[in-house]
């Protein structure tokens, strides 16, 4: 993709993110959950770096190697005309030229914006990376992306409400996400997190957009938008509620042999057109 159509869609992305209504982003893992998203009527097609590990055989934590990730996010990017942020898990190495290289291979891949974790999914209990470290990796991406001449938007995620935080993850979760913000990140991840009033006060503290996590236990997206998130994303929950159809239409057709499972399934002419 030539670098004009990459700077459209870069633009595009960041002004919807800082738009005043929430952008929000029903996460993909392959061309097929793209072109649906897309048909919906969503504006950017986000990946799920843990829906594509388990499509290609992986578990989800950074197991999945870069070539592979950026392999589907290339396929994606190629199979529509909107604009691709890619969740790159940590970066594929702690070192900040190795985050830098894979925002330049991502924007070969077609994507124009990215999640870039500050924690080491690989240890027990998702220890956050050396705070200097963290800035300095925000810092490389956007510089990889400015030499590209690509408003490339970080999406930089913050992991500190990981299950088990400990006492003070409120104010280095804000102090982490300001610094990534003040290095170049065009937006701030903070997953886990789910009660609103915690929501609502770091909405308030970060100075920039906030890309939040929804799950079950999170307030609707309604709410969410009064309170000012900037960016809802929903993770791997398209692909865990995929296999979990799957999964019961295997107990139906061995326990029954019936085929209540196919009841308002898209039917192979509708998805041979949308993949056409």
């Amino acid at each position: 993709m030539d670098k004009t159509a990459l700077t459209t869609k870069a633009e595009r992305l960041k002004a919807l993110i800082d738009a005043p209504e929430t952008l929000v982003l029903p996460n993909v893992w392959d061309v097929a959950s793209a072109r649906v998203v897309a048909k919906a009527g969503f504006p950017v097609i986000a990946t799920s770096s843990a829906g594509i590990a388990w499509c290609l055989g992986y578990s989800d934590g950074e197991n999945i190697t870069r070539d592979e990730m950026l392999f589907m996010v290339r396929r994606i990017a190629a199979s529509v005309d909107l604009p691709v942020t890619a969740d790159l898990e940590a970066g594929y190495g702690e070192d900040p030229e190795i985050v830098a290289e894979t925002v330049r291979l991502a924007l070969e891949a077609g994507a124009v914006g990215a999640n870039v974790e500050d924690s080491d999914a690989e240890s027990e209990g998702h220890p956050l990376l050396d705070f200097e470290l963290s800035v300095a990796r925000i810092a490389a991406a956007k510089a990889a992306a400015d030499a590209a001449g690509v408003p490339f938007v970080i999406n930089a995620r913050t992991d500190g409400f990981y299950p088990g935080a400990a006492e003070g993850v409120f104010e280095d979760t804000v102090r982490r996400a300001n610094a990534y913000l003040e290095a170049g990140a065009g937006c701030v991840f903070v997953p886990f997190v789910r009660d609103a009033e915690t929501i609502a006060r770091l909405v308030e503290a970060i100075d920039g957009p906030v890309n939040i996590l929804a799950a079950a236990p999170s307030p609707p997206l309604p709410e969410m938008q009064k309170m000012g998130v900037a960016r809802i994303s929903i993770g791997g929950l398209f692909s865990l509620m995929t296999y979990t159809r799957v999964r019961e239409a295997c107990t139906e057709l061995r326990e029954s042999g019936t085929y209540g499972w196919t009841k308002d399934i898209i039917l192979h002419p509708e998805m041979n057109a949308l993949m056409a």
